[in-house]
C-alpha cells in the first residue's frame, strides 16, 4: 500500500478539507499520513488513519515558518513516503526538497490564492518572498488542484501547470437533514453569519445594517481577531437585543444553529484577489441546511447563487442598502418560495461526493 503524506500548517482539528482528502485517498487504497503542528490549546485528534503533529518553539513570524519547514523536511526525509502532498504554499518548501531527494511525486493543494491574502497585501517585503518561492516551486509540482475556477485559471496562466478544481464541499451523506421550522409572525427572523470574525468578512457592515432592520436578529457563530471590537460596536449602537455572539461551535451544533436561520450571509469584501475569488465553506453549509443566502458581488459566490437561484447578491455594503436587501430576502415570500424550491437541487449537486471524482483523477496516476 502506497503511503501519502498530507502536510498542513494548522493543528488538524478543524481542517475538514484535508480530512476529506485523506478519507478519499484511503478509499482509493492509499495509506494517508496527515502532518500538522501541536499547539498548547489543541484538542485531541482521533482519526482512522495516521496523524503526526509537531510541537514547535515559535508560533508566528519568519522563524515559525522556517522551523516548521525544517522540522517537516526531516520528518518527511526519514519517513517511507511514496507521494508528497503540500497543502498551501507555506508547506511547499519542505515537501519540494523531500520529494526531490527521494525522487517521489509532489502534489500541490492550494486552499487559497496565498500571495493575495489580506495579511500580505500591506507587507511588500514578506509578500515578495512568498511570491518568489511560489514562482520557483509551483511549476515543478507533478500535479495540482485548488478550490475554485478563478484561482485555477490564474495559476494555469502564471505557471503553465494544469490546476484541477476540487471545491471544499460538504459530504452530503453525512449531513443531518433537520426540518426547518417556519417562525410565527411574532418571532424575529434569524440572519446567520458563520465563520471567523476577521478583517474583510463584512461582519461590521452586517451589524451596522441591523439598525435599520426590524423583526430580525443577527447571529454570529464564530470567533476571531475582531471579536472584541465587534462586541464594542454592538454596545455602541445599542444593538444588544438584535445581535447575538454564539462563539465557536462544534460542527454538529453549528449545523443545528444553521438550520434555525432564515438567511445565511457571506459578505466578504474585495480585499485583493484571494477574497475576490472567495468560495467560503459557510455558503455550502447554508445550502445544505436549506437556508437562502445573501452574498457579496464577487465572481465565484455570485455564480453559485445566480446559477441555482437560491438567494440575493449584495452590490454594496452600505448599511441602509444592506438592510433593505436583508428585509427583502427575509420577508418577500414570493422570492423565498423560489429559493426554497431550488435549494434541494443545489444541495444535491454541491457535495463532496461529486468533487471526489476530480480528486480521484488526480491521484490515480500514482497508484
Amino acid at each position: 500500500m502506497k503511503k501519502v503524506s498530507l502536510s498542513v500548517i494548522n493543528d488538524l482539528v478543524t481542517d475538514n478539507r484535508v480530512h476529506k482528502v485523506a478519507v478519499t485517498l484511503q478509499k482509493m487504497g492509499f495509506e494517508p499520513v496527515l502532518i500538522g503542528r501541536l499547539l498548547p490549546e489543541s484538542h485531541v485528534v482521533e482519526r482512522n488513519y495516521q496523524t503526526h503533529r509537531m510541537k514547535l518553539l515559535f508560533r508566528k513570524g519568519a522563524m515559525f515558518y522556517f522551523e516548521y519547514n525544517l522540522r517537516l523536511f526531516f520528518y518527511l526525509l526519514k519517513s517511507k513516503i511514496d507521494v508528497f502532498v503540500s497543502n498551501d504554499l507555506d508547506t511547499l518548501p519542505a515537501n519540494y526538497l523531500a520529494s526531490q531527494i527521494k525522487r517521489k511525486p509532489l502534489v500541490y493543494d492550494s486552499h487559497e490564492y496565498f500571495t493575495e491574502v489580506p495579511e500580505l497585501i500591506g507587507r511588500p517585503v514578506v509578500r515578495t518572498i512568498w511570491t518568489w518561492l511560489e514562482k520557483i516551486l509551483v511549476p515543478k509540482v507533478d500535479a495540482a488542484y485548488t478550490v475554485c475556477d478563478s484561482i485555477a485559471e490564474v495559476y494555469r496562466d502564471l505557471y503553465k501547470v494544469d490546476f484541477k478544481v476540487v471545491r471544499n464541499l460538504p459530504v452530503c451523506s453525512q449531513v443531518e437533514r433537520l426540518v426547518h421550522q417556519e417562525k410565527s409572525e411574532d418571532q424575529p427572523k434569524v440572519v446567520l453569519y458563520q465563520g471567523a470574525l476577521n478583517l474583510g468578512r463584512g461582519v461590521g457592515a452586517a451589524i451596522r445594517s441591523m439598525q435599520y432592520l426590524d423583526g430580525a436578529e443577527l447571529w454570529l457563530a464564530g470567533n476571531g481577531d475582531l471579536a472584541s471590537e465587534l462586541k464594542e460596536l454592538v454596545v455602541e449602537l445599542n444593538l444588544e437585543m438584535k445581535v447575538k455572539f454564539l462563539g465557536r461551535l462544534p460542527l454538529h451544533q453549528l449545523h443545528e444553529v444553521t438550520c434555525q436561520a432564515d438567511l445565511g450571509i457571506s459578505l466578504e469584501e474585495d480585499l485583493g484577489l484571494n477574497y475576490r475569488f472567495a468560495l467560503p465553506n459557510k455558503l455550502f453549509d447554508y445550502i445544505q441546511a436549506g437556508v437562502p443566502v445573501l452574498v457579496s458581488n464577487l465572481p465565484e459566490m455570485r455564480h453559485i447563487v445566480e446559477h441555482f437561484q437560491i438567494g440575493a447578491i449584495a452590490e454594496t455594503h452600505q448599511r441602509k442598502d444592506l438592510a433593505e436587501l436583508m428585509k427583502s430576502a427575509l420577508f418577500d415570500q414570493e422570492k423565498r418560495l423560489v429559493w426554497k424550491q431550488n435549494l434541494p437541487r443545489a444541495a444535491a449537486e454541491l457535495c463532496w461526493e461529486n468533487e471526489e471524482q476530480v480528486l480521484r483523477s488526480v491521484y490515480t496516476q500514482f497508484i
